[in-house]
């Protein structure tokens, strides 16, 4: 990377910013392999990640007010995991998988005591869907949201007392069911994607609102 980014003109040209529509390709492309059980697909396709993080990290050496390099990354990812690891580096127990989430959200927040809302930190960035399922989680954290899963179980009582079949009974037909809601949407020629994310938008104002009156 470092002989690359010194020789060539378009590594040359390339920022942060720049770089952004590679990141979530290459990222893409480590899903589908991931998905499809390509395995030489997957170890080349974590290469071009990898790639991704050496190519920001070499511009970020660069920057004339704030450099950092890889040492630099790796530290910090190194401090962070051991922070968020107790149980592994400082001496705490955790004999379960929700312990050690306990323990890690715990570091996490001791780490960003900053933060004012549960959404901050959430990349508005994220596909819309992934998106979606963040905010419920954070929202249910002030009680935000709790109408959702009320309606659902609500369904899932109508299902058992009627014997009808109301919502999706696996992640198959899940992808059924937004799949059918895509094709609503181009049907009558609205825009699913946005409806979605001016949909959170709103919801992530009913979170703040909810903080607020705390």
């Amino acid at each position: 990377m470092r002989e690359v980014h010194a020789s060539c003109v378009w590594s040359r040209e390339m920022t942060h910013e720049k770089l952004v529509p590679y990141l979530t390709e290459e990222a893409a492309e480590v899903i589908d392999a991931v998905e499809t059980g390509d395995r030489a697909g997957l170890r080349e396709e974590l290469g071009d990640l990898l790639w991704q993080v050496l190519f920001h990290a070499a511009v970020a050496s660069e920057h004339p007010e704030d450099p950092f390099d890889l040492d630099d990354v790796a530290r910090t990812l190194a401090d962070k995991m051991i922070r968020r690891h107790p149980h592994v580096f400082a001496g705490e127990t955790a004999e379960t998988p929700e312990r050690v989430l306990e323990l890690w959200n715990a570091a996490k927040a001791e780490e960003k005591r900053e933060r004012r809302s549960v959404l901050d930190g959430v990349p508005a960035g994220m596909p819309s869907l992934a998106l979606a399922q963040k905010v419920l989680g954070r929202g249910a954290r002030v009680e935000v949201g709790l109408e959702h899963v009320e309606a659902i179980r609500a369904a899932e009582a109508i299902e058992q007392a009627e014997g009808e079949t109301l919502l999706p009974a696996s992640e198959e037909e899940l992808g059924e069911t937004l799949l059918g809601l895509a094709a609503l949407a181009r049907d009558r020629g609205w825009d699913a994607e946005r409806a979605l994310r001016t949909r959170l938008r709103a919801f992530a104002d009913e979170v703040r609102t909810a903080e607020m009156e705390e």
